[in-house]
This record gives C-alpha cells, sequence and structure tokens, in this order.
C-alpha cells in the first residue's frame, strides 16, 4: 500500500489494525517500562484486560512532568544501544523532556512527515527551504529527513540571519517554506523592507507551518501575503515530533490514526468527552518502540470529528488548535486564549499580526491590556482614525472575549521579532508590578 493510500484506508481496517497495535504497544510499555507497570498496576489494570479500543479508557494517563521525573532514559523500552537518536526540549524551566528513537521509530517518523508532504504533493522537483532550527529541537531535521526521501532539494537554513535567508529563497528558487507562522511574518515584513516583490521575486507554492498555536486569521494573513497554500503540521516531540497531523485542501487537520490514537478529555476531570466537544487532545502512540507513549496529555485544546472530510480521507481530523490548556489566562475569572485575541485582530483591516497581551493587577482585579502594531499608512491618516480603531477593536474584544480589554496601538517594528515562536503573554501578575 502506498504511504498516501494510507489516509483512505477503510474504518473497518483502520481500527482493527490500531487495536493489534494497541495492545502490543500495551504490552510492551507494562513489561519493559518499569513506570508503566507500576502506573498500570496502581490503576488495576493489566494488558489482558485491553481487549477493545474503548478499552483504551481503562489506561491512565502519562504526563510531561513523567518524563522529567525519569530524566533522561527511564521512560525508554530499548536499551541504549538501540537508540539511533536523542532529542529533547530546550529545558528552559529543569531538567528537558528526553526522547528517543530506534531506527525502526525513524521509519515511522520519516514515513508520517512524507504523509505531511504529501499534503501539498510535494515531489521531486521541489526546493525545500527548512527554516526551523536543527538540533535538538526536533523540527528541523524531522522535515529535513522526509523532504530528502521524496527526493526534493533541501536547503537546511535553520532560524535566524533573516536576510540571507530571503536572498537564498529567491536565489534558489525554494518552492516550498516550512517555519513557524511567526517567522513566516517576519521573513515577509524583512523582504518588503528589502525592496523584494513577495510573488515576482519568489517562487513559493506552499508552506508547512507549526510549533505555535496560530488562529485560523494568522493563518490567511500568512497564505495571503506570501500568495501559497498554508500546511499546518501538528506535532509534539514527546509523541514523535511534527508528523502527527496535517492538514488537507480544505483545512482539516487529519491525525494519522494507524500511528496514534487521539482522545479528547474534559481537562479538570479526565472525562472522556464525545466527537464534537472541545476539549484536551490526548494522543497513544501505536509504533514507537524506544518511548511508548500511553494516553499523553498534549494540554492542546481542540474538537475531534468524525464525518467524511471532503478530500476523501477516512482518518479523522481535529479543529485548529485553539491553545493550550496551560496557556490559557484566567482573567477576573474569564478564561482568555492568546489565539482568541488573535482571531480578533487579524479580522480588522490596518492592524498587523504583531501583538503582545499583557496582564497586570489594579487593585484586587486583573488588567487586560493588548499591545498592537498598526499598519503604517494608518499613522498618516492621523490620531482621529486610530482612536476609532481603538475603540472598535476593544468592542470586538468585548463581544468575542466576554472581558474588558483595553488596546494600545503602537507603530510598525516596536514589538520583538521572532526567529521561532512567538512569546505573545506577558504576565505580570505575579511579580506584583
Amino acid at each position: 500500500m502506498s504511504l498516501k493510500k494510507k489516509d483512505y484506508i477503510s474504518r473497518e481496517k483502520l481500527e482493527s489494525l490500531q487495536l493489534k497495535r494497541l495492545r502490543e504497544t500495551v504490552e510492551r510499555a507494562y513489561y519493559l517500562v518499569p513506570f508503566y507497570r507500576k502506573k498500570f498496576e496502581e490503576a488495576g489494570v493489566s494488558p489482558e484486560d485491553i481487549q477493545t479500543l474503548e478499552d483504551l479508557q481503562r489506561l491512565p494517563f502519562t504526563v510531561k512532568q513523567d518524563l522529567r521525573d525519569n530524566y533522561p532514559f527511564g521512560l525508554f523500552a530499548v536499551p541504549l544501544e538501540q537508540i539511533v537518536r536523542i532529542h529533547s526540549s530546550s529545558g528552559t524551566t529543569g531538567k528537558p523532556t528526553v526522547v528517543g528513537y530506534t531506527d525502526h521509530d525513524m521509519k515511522v517518523w520519516q514515513e508520517v512527515m512524507i504523509r505531511t508532504y504529501l499534503m501539498a504533493d510535494v515531489n521531486e522537483k521541489d526546493i525545500v527551504h527548512n527554516a526551523y532550527g536543527y538540533g535538538l529541537f526536533t523540527g528541523g531535521l524531522g522535515f529535513h529527513d522526509a523532504a530528502q526521501a521524496l527526493g526534493a532539494t533541501v536547503v537546511p537554513a535553520s532560524g535566524g540571519f533573516t536576510k540571507r535567508q530571503l536572498m537564498l529563497m529567491k536565489d534558489f528558487g525554494a518552492t516550498i517554506l516550512c517555519c513557524t507562522p511567526s517567522f513566516a511574518l517576519h521573513l515577509a515584513e524583512v523582504a518588503k523592507e528589502e525592496g523584494y516583490d513577495l510573488q515576482k521575486d519568489f517562487k513559493l507554492r506552499a508552506g508547512f507551518f507549526g510549533a505555535e498555536p496560530a488562529s485560523e486569521g494568522l493563518k490567511k494573513t500568512v497564505a495571503e501575503t506570501w500568495g501559497i497554500r498554508y500546511v499546518e503540521a501538528y506535532g509534539l516531540s514527546e509523541i514523535i515530533g511534527p508528523g502527527v497531523a496535517a492538514t488537507c485542501e480544505h483545512g482539516h487537520l487529519h491525525i494519522f490514526e494507524d500511528h496514534f490514537i487521539p482522545e479528547i478529555i474534559d481537562p479538570q476531570t479526565g472525562e472522556v468527552l464525545p466527537d464534537g466537544e472541545e476539549g484536551e487532545l490526548v494522543i497513544t502512540t501505536l509504533t514507537k518502540q524506544a518511548l511508548p507513549m500511553i494516553r499523553y496529555r498534549t494540554k492542546d485544546i481542540t474538537v475531534i470529528h468524525r464525518e467524511p472530510c471532503p478530500c476523501g480521507r477516512t482518518i479523522l481530523y481535529i479543529e485548529n488548535i485553539k491553545g493550550r490548556s496551560d496557556d490559557m489566562l484566567i482573567v477576573n475569572g474569564v478564561n482568555v486564549f492568546p489565539s482568541q485575541v488573535e482571531h480578533v485582530i487579524t479580522r480588522i483591516e490596518g492592524l498587523t499580526p504583531n501583538y503582545v497581551i499583557v496582564v497586570d493587577k489594579k487593585g484586587v482585579l486583573d488588567k487586560l491590556e493588548v499591545w498592537i502594531e498598526v499598519d503604517e499608512k494608518l499613522l498618516k491618516d492621523g490620531p482621529g482614525t486610530l482612536e476609532t480603531l481603538k475603540k472598535k477593536i476593544e468592542e470586538d474584544m468585548l463581544n468575542n472575549l466576554f472581558i474588558n480589554a483595553k488596546v494600545k496601538l503602537v507603530e510598525p517594528k516596536t514589538l520583538e521579532r521572532s526567529m521561532g515562536k512567538a512569546k505573545r503573554v506577558v504576565d505580570r501578575r505575579e511579580l506584583n508590578i
């Protein structure tokens, strides 16, 4: 079966394959990883209890702290001599989370990344400009290996050096761009400053964007700015890296279900929610040898859909990731995701997608302020226009977020740019400023 055809497998065959692989994975975790054996015994469940896909719900959750508590190799199900690659998180807040891959795992990773690329029919004629960071971060090498396996020409640009990247994209004739959505906008901004014509000087036809949440408005802005097809590439290093899911031509984020089983749970109770209800995405790996993940809580908020997709794929899809449950701000009792703010901003003409959310305290109450860069043309219209725009944004924030937010419009290029993941929130409440 070709890799592309795996996305169109019948549900009956898919679920039969999932059950077989789930039982193998549970046995592997139970017998080869002491951490899982203990967790299963505490939950009163054994591998023999997994007789149907619904039995997955009987298994305990795994969380990121479990990887940190077992740093560096305590969750590996194979001896170190079978590990051919190690990646890890940045570890900026303590010990990093470490993930390992056997040769088999590398083949699985390459397969799901090839299927990601096939969402935009990437082939040997394409030139892939890869601006994801190389190194311990999974992005750069994850995108690199699969593009090379497809026969495409890969430019391993990595992050930073914006002007040089633009020169290489133009001179080498890049047709595919791989980077975070915020860096794609930064590239476009600098390109215009340098006098490039984005449509005439570049040959891009599609981009693969991920590693940070992006609202539908931001995705549309990136696609229209560059004049390309926007493909979201979703993944987590704990699960495999990029390649867990990707968007088809209809914008539906399809999960490669023959390798990963998704569930949606209530973030507070852990209860599994029915399809169509919003909650936290939980993923169980089905084919990983080195680091099997049982019911891993991603913290990503979304919705599962199983109804047929117009693209014809039979694998289910999830909605645009609304945000991470641990990135959610609670402001005076109201839940606010940065992506909700971004959605409002990207729908209003005259604003750029560059913004920062500042949360502070005013007495006993929280205060939310949003700093947004305006388009250069608006500055020429005078303070009256800006004040009218400011009031409109505050009104839209109230109507969409159900919260009073103060808007501060700032000049272009005022806010710090990101070479990777954009920092959208500054929470000063715990600093007592």
